[in-house]
């Protein structure tokens, strides 16, 4: 039985992990007491600090929230730096200023993909505090923490959690019982809850992933041109799923799919190996582009998305920080 199966599926086969999760419980909490009361220090930025993340492991949609967030914020004359574990990566020294010269080898796949997308200061570091140190010399109004929600060293001034729509928290158990970090009671204490797609609670503010047009990976540029719909998806993200479906939602037919991994390092042999009919079209996420931009084939492409959010999030967020909030877009 694979993990996911066990953990968004049987209730009763968990059980034999549970000695394992009352562990990992008991860490985390006295992990969290010990910041809260003070016993571990943690460090106040000068910016105001939004934090990203999910309870859950598993791709319930950070990226496209910050970089909405980073957008959104732009239009009201704020500029926003990123910080990130920089999962994937393996830079020569941290803190990592990503830049032109960056690959998602050295700095990960998602702080790449920020950068590329919104041409905003982003560091990445495993250790937080250092990365919000370094970007506080940035002259950025704000930072943003893509992920981060159990780095408890960092103090931040707003939380969201990013909640997949669909699958929910599995069967709501505790790694790695389940798929959970903290338990769902960790929710009543952020300032926000996304639930991307599915049916949130009305306590949660609803997304969807808005596809944007198919472009060619070599160039990121060049818009899709080949005759017919029936494609390949190959996808190396948290839920492959969600991407597969979204394609066959905007009319491609699907002759493979094939799914590697979350922040999977691979080269043209792995994908090419792995498809059976190399002629076709094949189209992957913006995330799996990034790494495969220097040596797409001509006949690569990729399916860019952006997040639509409630608009009632950024009225509270711009609130609760003290924004002005007239120039927040409206829908």
């Amino acid at each position: 039985m694979s993990i996911e199966k066990l953990w968004y599926g049987s209730r009763v086969l968990p059980w034999l992990l549970f000695p394992f999760a009352l562990l990992f419980k008991l860490v985390t909490a006295v992990r969290r007491f010990f910041y809260r009361t003070g016993v571990l220090k943690s460090y106040r930025s000068s910016k105001p600090v939004i934090v990203v993340g999910n309870i859950s492991v598993g791709g319930n949609g950070k990226t496209p929230v910050v970089i909405y967030l980073v957008e959104q914020l732009a239009r009201m004359g704020l500029k926003a730096g990123v910080v990130s574990r920089g999962y994937g990566g393996k830079a020569p020294r941290y803190p990592h200023i990503v830049n032109e010269n960056s690959t998602p080898a050295k700095c990960g796949d998602e702080p790449f993909m920020i950068y590329k997308r919104c041409h905003c200061p982003v560091v990445v570091d495993p250790d937080r505090v250092a990365a919000v140190k370094k970007m506080e010399k940035k002259c950025v109004d704000v930072i943003i923490s893509d992920d981060g929600l159990q780095h408890y060293a960092m103090q931040r001034d707003y939380e969201i959690v990013v909640v997949d729509g669909k699958r929910r928290f599995g069967n709501g158990y505790l790694m790695p019982m389940g798929p959970l970090r903290e338990s769902i009671s960790r929710l009543k204490t952020v300032d926000a809850v996304i639930a991307n797609g599915g049916k949130g609670s009305e306590q949660e503010y609803a997304m969807v992933l808005k596809p944007g047009k198919v472009v060619k990976v070599s160039d990121f540029a060049s818009p899709y041109d080949e005759e017919g719909t029936v494609v390949t998806a190959v996808a190396g993200i948290g839920n492959p799923r969600r991407f597969f479906n979204t394609l066959k939602k905007i009319g491609f037919k699907l002759a493979e799919t094939h799914a590697w991994p979350d922040h999977s390092q691979y080269d043209q042999t792995t994908i090419l190996a792995a498809v059976d009919d190399v002629s076709k079209p094949i189209i992957m996420t913006e995330k799996d582009a990034v790494k495969c931009r220097s040596f797409a084939c001509s006949n690569w492409y990729f399916l860019p998305v952006d997040a639509v959010i409630d608009p009632r999030f950024m009225k509270h967020l711009v609130t609760k920080l003290g924004f002005g909030s007239s120039d927040v877009q409206k829908g």
